[in-house]
């Protein structure tokens, strides 16, 4: 039996420390070596399962420096983000240890006291023991996974869009819990019950901290955003207004030119301008014409630019039955979907560079497909190649947002060497 419960007891062990090695993991991810994962892997078994008792300043500082260690051997990313790591998960693994050492110890005591005087066979002994254990690495392997339940939807979106600034706000209110639980185990206090909830606190605070630094991520970029849509309003009411000018004059010009044509003498200097103008402004009328002004205007816009970058830009866009998506919303799918194919065609040799949009209706569903052709490695939603991690990153969950509102579903493929973005929105 006591066997059985030692096998258990060593699985749960590396159980837990699978779950807390994950849970860094989300937060900052690994070297992309296979060895240095699994040695990664190793490293943490033995930072998680350290022993921490009252006064005991050695197995402290000891796993405090073997965890920085590991975060800054085995992570990527800067170094404000390991010390955050640090200053998180440090506190909080180190009272957990803490309190569930301290009490398996009391229990274990309080149950051989129970025996009231009896001598205890060594055999009940150590199955008492190893029960206990058992208990203890059960309930430290549960809060490690609901700690990965609840924080995980907020450890990747931290570390790749906070600030340098707010790195350094976050980590000094983090700092806390951690000069708090650290202090409070070492000069262990008489009246041990004040230990219990200051090291509940402190595991409360740190997780807290993650929660606060998602808060404020989420707050930049919501004015950020805000901002951003009231810029692009504004661009779209002027280039519609512009649009409706340049027409004007266009069909004017067009007009003008034809007459001046046909009045021009055969082979006369007249005619070969009055041609070559008419040749020059024929590139507005080959414009792609999807039914929506505002659209009209971003894929004008985009074509130029890949244009300009020597991207091959093919479109072919019937829009009329989009007429119920607002004109930000238009913007904001459109115009990021191509921004990213722009960008991931611009690391392309020039002849492999291919953009493809189409857009129609099929039955009452508005289809919307853009393609691009795209080296292997292309970031994921919500990630980004480019240095600003604030600014950017934000292009394929912007368009995501944009298409629920409308109970719309988008779908992101990369399939031979081909990116595939593909959304499609229910027609009211």
């Amino acid at each position: 039996m006591i066997k059985v419960l030692d096998t258990l007891t060593y699985l749960l062990s590396w159980g837990y420390s699978f779950v807390f090695f994950w849970l860094l993991k989300t937060f900052l991810p690994l070297r992309k070596n296979r060895f240095m994962v699994l040695a990664g892997f190793c490293v943490c078994h033995i930072v998680a399962d350290f022993i921490i008792y009252s006064n005991d300043l050695a197995n402290l500082l000891g796993s405090l420096l073997l965890f920085c260690a590991y975060v800054f051997v085995f992570h990527r990313g800067m170094a404000i983000e390991k010390i955050s790591v640090v200053l998180v998960f440090y506190p909080a693994m180190v009272a957990i240890n803490y309190l569930m050492t301290d009490a398996g110890s009391r229990l274990f005591f309080a149950v051989k006291r129970s025996a009231f005087g009896e001598t205890l066979p060594f055999s009940r002994i150590q199955l008492i023991e190893a029960v206990i254990l058992m208990a203890t690495l059960i309930l430290r392997l549960f809060f490690w996974i609901g700690a990965w339940l609840v924080l995980r939807r907020f450890l990747g979106k931290i570390t790749s869009r906070l600030n340098l600034k707010t790195w350094l706000i976050v980590d000094m209110l983090m700092l806390a819990s951690f000069v708090a639980v650290f202090t409070i185990i070492y000069f262990m206090p008489r009246d041990t019950a004040i230990v219990y909830p200051i090291c509940g606190a402190a595991v409360f605070s740190s997780f807290g901290c993650m929660y606060l630094a998602s808060y404020i991520c989420e707050s930049m970029q919501t004015a950020y955003r805000v901002q951003e849509l009231e810029m692009q309003k504004n661009y779209y009411q002027d280039r519609i207004k512009d649009e409706e000018r340049v027409r004007s004059i266009y069909h004017d010009l067009k007009n003008y030119l034809l007459i001046l044509q046909s009045e021009a003498e055969d082979g006369g200097e007249r005619a070969k301008s009055a041609k070559m103008l008419q040749s020059r402004i024929e590139g507005y009328e080959n414009y792609q014409q999807t039914g929506n002004q505002v659209l009209d205007i971003v894929i004008r816009d985009k074509a130029k630019l890949a244009q300009e970058k020597k991207i091959d830009f093919r479109a072919a866009v019937a829009f009329e039955d989009g007429s119920f998506l607002e004109p930000l919303d238009i913007g904001t799918i459109f115009g990021n979907a191509l921004d990213n194919a722009i960008e991931a065609s611009e690391k392309l040799p020039e002849e492999e560079r291919l953009i493809t949009v189409k857009a129609d209706r099929v039955r009452d569903i508005l289809m919307i497909v853009v393609e691009n052709n795209a080296s292997a490695g292309v970031p994921a939603e919500g990630k980004t190649s480019k240095e600003d991690k604030f600014l950017h990153g934000l292009g394929i969950p912007n368009i995501r947002k944009a298409v629920e509102r409308y109970e719309g579903q988008l779908s992101t493929k990369m399939e031979n060497g081909i990116f595939k973005l593909k959304i499609m929105i229910p027609i009211p």
